[in-house]
């Protein structure tokens, strides 16, 4: 009996499912497997099973697998990124290889006459197995492989290459597919940012995912293309791959999976190379909506009375990196209207927004937020967005657009909400403009989510969970056991923890006294006001974060 036609009778396909697929298979001349797996009709798992079940092969679950490095050095990269295989365990003579293509007859023959071992055949998905190959062998671990074999590609010295060598090495097709690889890995692995730090023996590549650095799995010969790959980078940025003494900044526009990711580089000088930093924004990862934001159902609604005002400023604060201007995009998206103008003066503009004029700032040719602001008041706006209240100059004109009857919305840097004011004082503004102007302030910091894949409950001991969280004994909280998912970190996914603060009459009287910040914290909480660590103490109860990661990212 045909293997296909074991399907129909297990039920796992209908015939008209495989007549469509022997359709598909002579149309673009695939195999029939490949047809089924194509149109979606059963998942690659439960196809495997039924040949598995056909040819006697084992069919395994790869997922936190521990593979012994001497089983990943018996095979050579190249083999094993070509053919899609994963060798995964050794019995005396026996090599156990993970395919998804039993097909494949002959790869097992090239890796016989390789190893000299027996070769026994175990199935499993595709993107399981090439899950493994990055993390055992490296991203581009093939390209590297290729490069260091390569005849056509000499090394020499940092101090020895010239502008014409490095471009030469730069625009080679291993190079380019090396950093591209690079690239579409961090954008895979939800990162915000790449860093590529050259040491003495070593290139170190980390991706920050969810706020927190790790490795990128990299072959360990990269280091020895390090001026390729980041000659490369300052190619596609339009820098200047002979200065290397000066920093320089740049910007690269591309598309992964039909999604347009903007990449902000910045290249350093550093004792053994230069350094890169890439911040990679994604527009489809920033563009919330406010009730994506996580904010609870009060803060929410104040929120969303605030951003409906007709003028004032909404001042949200927190430091690099909490989510300030992700807040400030999804107030604006709930505002923006054919009825409103919005205008923003952004430095830089990191995504665009449909219906929202936006206007870059540009100190090179005295395009300051201050001037900005002052010109895109005459143009009638409703609603006016500054990217960084920084100085007294913004500051005013800020005021002054408040006082003219526009909403402003803007970021400050300052570590909680009742800190604003005083930070708005501090600069020079005075005190009666503030009180008079500033509508409400918001300090946030963003939390990592426990992965919903492997959440489990767990009950710790009192004595270590903070005081203030006023945990009674028996109480349950969660955590994430870690899984291919969250990459064995335990958490996927980060949300905001919030502390608004609205203007209310007693707290505008301590303004204007210029009262110390702990009296108008005091008041603010008789009215209402629910602190970072309050907030994300309701997270943890809910099940959303654990406690440690609202004590890493809030003061006491």
């Amino acid at each position: 009996m045909r293997i296909f036609e074991i399907l129909t009778q297990k039920g796992l396909i209908t015939q008209a499912q495989l007549d469509e697929a022997a359709r598909l298979q002579k149309s673009q001349r695939i195999r029939l497997d490949q047809a089924i797996l194509q149109l979606g009709f059963l998942s690659e798992r439960k196809l495997l099973k039924a040949i598995g079940e056909h040819l006697n092969i084992e069919v395994v679950n790869l997922t936190d697998l521990k593979i012994d490095p001497e089983i990943i050095r018996a095979l050579p990269p190249k083999l094993v990124y070509r053919k899609h295989l994963m060798p995964i365990a050794r019995r005396n003579h026996t090599l156990d290889v993970a395919t998804s293509d039993p097909f494949e007859l002959y790869a097992f023959d090239d890796i016989r006459l390789v190893t000299g071992l027996a070769i026994r055949p175990v199935l499993a998905p595709k993107d399981e197995i090439e899950k493994l190959i990055k993390i055992h062998y490296g991203v581009g671990g093939d390209t590297v492989d290729e490069m260091v074999g390569a005849d056509g590609l000499e090394l020499v010295t940092e101090n020895a290459e010239s502008s014409d060598d490095l471009l030469e090495m730069a625009q080679e097709a291993s190079v380019i597919k090396l950093v591209n690889e690079i690239i579409v890995e961090a954008v895979n692995e939800r990162a915000s940012d790449i860093h590529i730090e050259p040491y003495e023996h070593e290139l170190s590549i980390r991706y920050r995912i969810d706020g927190v650095l790790q490795e990128a799995s990299v072959p360990p010969q990269i280091h020895r293309f390090q001026a390729a790959i980041i000659s490369r980078l300052k190619i596609l940025s339009n820098l200047n791959i002979a200065e290397r003494r000066v920093p320089q900044d740049g910007r690269i526009k591309f598309q992964v999976g039909g999604r347009q990711i903007d990449v902000r580089v910045s290249v350093i000088p550093m004792l053994f190379g230069e350094g890169i930093v890439m911040r990679l924004l994604d527009k489809a990862n920033v563009l919330y909506t406010l009730p994506q934001l996580g904010m609870e159902e009060d803060t929410f609604a104040d929120f969303k009375g605030l951003i409906d005002r007709p003028h004032g400023i909404i001042l949200v604060t927190g430091p690099t990196g909490s989510g300030k201007t992700t807040t400030l995009y999804a107030a604006l998206n709930a505002i923006v209207g054919p009825e409103i103008k919005v205008l923003t003066v952004e430095d830089p503009v990191e995504y665009h927004l449909e219906g929202v004029n936006q206007i870059p700032v540009d100190s090179h040719v005295g395009m300051t937020f201050e001037r900005g602001l002052r010109a895109i008041l005459r143009h009638d706006p409703d609603v006016v967005m500054i990217g960084e209240i920084r100085d007294l100059e913004t500051a005013r004109a800020a005021i002054q657009a408040s006082l003219t009857g526009h909403l402003v919305l803007s970021t400050l840097h300052t570590n909680d909400a009742a800190s604003a004011p005083t930070r708005l004082i501090d600069m020079g503004i005075e005190p009666y403009l503030v009180s008079s102007t500033l509508i409400g302030s918001m300090a946030q910091r963003l939390v990592r989510r426990i992965c919903s894949k492997c959440k489990e409950p767990f009950t710790p001991p009192l004595n270590t969970l903070p005081k203030d969280l006023n945990a009674k004994s028996g109480d349950v909280f969660y955590r994430g056991a870690g899984c291919e998912s969250c990459r064995n970190i335990g958490f996927r996914g980060r949300s905001g923890i919030y502390e608004l603060m609205l203007m209310k009459d007693e707290i505008a009287d301590l303004i204007i006294r210029r009262a110390p910040v702990y009296e108008i914290v005091q008041v603010a909480q008789r009215n209402g006001l629910r602190l970072l660590r309050e907030d994300g103490w309701l997270k943890v109860r809910k099940g959303a974060t654990t406690p440690d990661e609202v004590v890493k990212c809030t003061a006491v």
